[in-house]
């Protein structure tokens, strides 16, 4: 057999032999880690069938638990989106004392268990509290403790654009005879809000899911303060797994909707604004 005729084969053990491209391990890795256990959950909860689920998602407990949460995320977003932007705006353009203590401050709650976030929170605003301010077993608790655990989200996807945006346009403007209004909304918002979206909605998917913070304060009162990640891990507890599955894969799917649609609009408004 000629060299010539050799070559093929050798390239093609060379092809069979070479490792996988860091691209495959990756896809690998996240099949592992997050789309198989997505997988196993979302057949857990089909196994009974579609009446079986739309009886776990009509439960009374069930629906009180998730119009709480879905209630209490859309007001964590709005505030967030608010507040968050503040603190952004004072971090990237004010200087001032302890800033960079204010600044480290930020990203405590991801540094924290959540738990111990909860324990915290009950200790400041329990009935034997330090600040005699007793929010324990209401639902201003648990919007609390969600506003904890979600402060960073818009403060750190504002705060970078801020900083890359500088002052050299609103500076332009102003010379030109534009006011403050003017200048915040036709050169201020349109960069921001992008980022704000962003923000929004991933404190929105946080506050959804949200356990550990909230399960001490909350004081888990079916109808009235229990949300519906504290529901999912009762039925857990009493092996109850085809409805903590699924009323766990809807708001899973609420999750991936809320972000989906965060990311279009994200889109929509950076291509009308090029």
């Amino acid at each position: 057999m000629s060299a010539s005729s050799l070559a093929p084969a050798r390239q093609l053990r060379a092809g069979a032999l070479r490792p996988l491209g860091l691209g495959s391990v990756l896809a690998t890795y996240l099949g592992l880690i997050v789309l198989l256990p997505l997988a196993a959950l979302v057949a857990e909860a089909s196994g009974g069938g579609l009446p079986a689920l739309w009886r776990a998602l009509t439960q009374p407990e069930a629906v009180a638990a998730m119009g709480l949460t879905l209630g209490l995320a859309a007001a964590v977003a709005l505030v967030d989106a608010l507040v968050g932007t503040a603190i952004a705006w004072e971090l990237v353009r004010d200087r001032f004392r302890g800033q960079r203590a204010l600044d480290a401050l930020i990203d405590l709650p991801f540094a924290l268990p959540t738990i111990v976030a909860g324990l915290v929170l009950l200790a400041l605003y329990g009935p034997d509290g330090a600040l005699r301010v007793d929010i324990a077993d209401t639902r201003l608790g648990v919007l609390v403790a969600l506003l904890f655990v979600t402060l960073p989200f818009v403060v750190r996807s504002v705060q970078p654009v801020l900083e890359a945006l500088g002052r050299d346009m609103e500076e332009a403007a102003a010379t030109l005879g534009a006011g403050p209004l003017v200048i915040a909304r036709r050169i201020v918002l349109p960069h921001l809000l992008p980022a704000v979206l962003s923000g929004a909605g991933l404190a929105f998917a946080r506050a959804i899911g949200e356990y550990g913070a909230v399960v001490l304060i909350s004081g888990n009162l079916p109808m009235r303060t229990e949300v519906a990640s504290v529901y999912i891990a009762s039925h857990v507890e009493s092996f109850d797994l085809p409805d903590a599955a699924a009323l766990s894969v809807f708001l899973l799917a609420l999750s991936l909707v809320a972000l989906v649609a965060v990311g279009y609009v994200q889109r929509r408004m950076q291509d009308h604004a090029a």
